[in-house]
């Protein structure tokens, strides 16, 4: 397995304390930061735009990791690729067809940042499975999407344990991301499953970050 990398969603940070919470940030251990991006259309929440990952690239030298919830993720990836994304995830649920999402991966990487499809909890992953050389992070939700706080649902850890025998198999690098309902616990889970990248909002942004963050990267095998 990859070394584990932890993603803390911004989605439950404090807006009212971006300067503290940064610093904190910073200092927790953790590798990405977690933009979720939302279209009020796709899912039933709106959140960021570019220009707020363009501001927190002055503040951190994070990963950035952009996971676009929209129903337009061509039109939309191209806007995070101009404000410094470093991997852009979208939905397999919004390209019309898998050949449209494979076209959409190639363009990303061609324009140098890394690749993700996304699948939501009832989305299966068989027709991922013949393209995952295109894809550089296949991310799990084990929440329904739209929302940050709801329960880890452990039925998709059979997604993970199918896309990990293949990834191992095939001896590709594609990452597993997970997201939803995250902390040591079901994180635990997660990784034993066969994740190696790890998004968690509200158990890393509602406490102790650094703490939290260490809990998780402990996790690793």
């Amino acid at each position: 397995m990859q070394k584990l990398i932890i993603s803390p969603s911004i989605l439950a940070m404090d807006f009212s304390q971006v300067n503290q919470q940064i610093t904190k940030f910073n200092q927790s251990g953790a590798q990405w930061m977690h933009f979720d991006v939302m279209d009020g259309h796709f899912v039933p929440n709106l959140t960021f735009g570019p220009d707020i990952l363009t501001g927190f690239k002055k503040i951190t030298k994070a990963f950035m990791d952009v996971h676009i919830m929209v129903e337009n993720p061509t039109v939309v990836a191209s806007w995070f690729v101009d404000a410094g994304a470093d991997l852009i995830t979208f939905h397999r649920e919004a390209c019309a067809d898998i050949e449209s999402c494979v076209a959409l991966c190639r363009k990303l990487r061609s324009q140098g940042v890394m690749a993700g499809v996304s699948v939501k909890p009832k989305t299966d992953v068989k027709d991922l499975i013949p393209y995952l050389e295109e894809m550089d992070v296949v991310l799990i939700m084990s929440v329904e999407p739209g929302f940050g706080g709801q329960a880890f649902m452990p039925e998709v850890l059979d997604k993970v344990r199918q896309l990990h025998k293949v990834i191992t198999d095939r001896h590709l690098s594609t990452r597993i991301q997970i997201d939803g309902g995250i902390n040591a616990e079901t994180g635990k889970l997660a990784v034993a499953a066969g994740c190696d990248t790890l998004v968690a909002g509200s158990y890393v942004f509602k406490r102790d970050m650094r703490e939290a963050v260490h809990s998780l990267l402990c996790l690793e095998k």
